[in-house]
C-alpha cells in the first residue's frame, strides 16, 4: 500500500488510547519505563496507529505519534459509514465492523472507538470477538479498515458496473432515470388555457405562420409576430 506523507494532511488530531506502565529488571533493581499506544487521523478517511516506549510519558506520546504518523492509510467511506462488512484480526483479537445507517452513531470499545473516530467514521457498528487486549484490538481495527474496498475498484475488476454489485446503487440508478422520463414528458399548460382571449391568440398566430402560396417561411413568422401584438393587446384588456 502507498505510504501516505502525514504534512500534506490538515487537522491531524492525536489520541491516547493506553498508557501502561512496565519495568526491566536488572542486576542492580528495576527500570520503570511507559508503553504509549497513540492513534492519529484527520477525521477525513485518514487514520494510523502506533506504539511510544520511553521512560517517561510525554516522550513516550510524541514516539507513539511519530510511528503512527508512519502508519497512516486511506480508507473508503460511504457517506458516514464503511462500504461493507469486515472481520480484522490481529493475533488473538479480531473485530467485526458493520455499516449503519445514519444517526447510528459509533457503537464501539473505547480502543476501536478512537481508531473509527479519527478515521472520520460517524455511523459503525462493531463486535469484538477475541480477546480484549487494547493493542491487538486496535491493530484488528486498523487490519478491518485497510482490507475494505469501493464497490467500484470490485467491479472494475470483476468487468461489471457499481450499479450490478449493489442493489441500492442500482435501485437510486432506475429512479433517476424514471424521474428523467417524467420530466421530458411533462409540458407545463398555462393557467389561461381555456379563456376566449387565449384561443384568439393561439388562432392568430396558427393563421399568421401558415405561409401563402409563394410566400416564404420567413415572411410568414413575420406576420405571425405582428399578429400576436394585438391579440396580446386585447387579452390585457380583457
Amino acid at each position: 500500500m502507498r505510504r501516505i506523507d502525514p504534512n500534506t494532511l490538515a487537522n491531524l488530531e492525536e489520541r491516547v488510547v493506553r498508557i501502561k506502565r512496565v519495568a526491566k529488571t536488572y542486576k542492580g533493581g528495576r527500570t520503570p519505563s511507559f508503553n504509549v499506544l497513540v492513534v492519529v487521523g484527520d477525521g477525513n478517511g485518514h487514520v494510523g496507529a502506533g506504539i511510544g516506549k520511553a521512560k517517561e510519558v510525554p516522550e513516550a506520546i510524541r514516539k507513539g505519534v511519530e510511528d503512527a504518523k508512519k502508519n497512516i492509510i486511506a480508507i473508503p467511506r460511504v457517506h458516514t459509514t464503511i462500504p461493507h462488512s469486515i472481520v480484522g484480526q490481529a493475533g488473538a483479537s479480531e473485530v467485526l465492523l458493520k455499516p449503519a445507517s445514519p444517526g447510528t452513531g459509533v457503537v464501539a470499545g473505547g480502543a476501536v472507538r478512537a481508531v473509527l473516530e479519527a478515521a472520520g467514521v460517524r455511523d459503525v457498528l462493531s463486535k469484538s470477538l477475541g480477546s480484549a487486549n487494547a493493542t491487538n484490538t486496535v491493530w484488528a481495527a486498523m487490519d478491518g479498515l485497510r482490507r475494505l474496498k469501493r464497490a467500484a475498484d470490485v467491479a472494475r475488476s470483476r468487468g461489471k458496473d457499481a450499479e450490478d454489485l449493489v442493489p441500492w446503487l442500482r435501485e437510486k440508478r432506475r429512479q433517476a432515470v424514471a424521474a428523467a422520463a417524467v420530466e421530458d414528458e411533462t409540458t407545463p399548460v398555462p393557467t389561461d388555457a381555456g379563456t376566449p382571449a387565449a384561443e384568439a391568440v393561439s388562432t392568430a398566430i396558427e393563421e399568421a405562420v401558415t405561409p401563402a402560396p409563394g410566400e416564404s417561411l420567413t415572411i410568414s413568422v413575420e406576420r405571425a409576430a405582428a399578429a400576436e401584438a394585438p391579440a396580446a393587446e386585447e387579452e390585457s384588456r380583457e
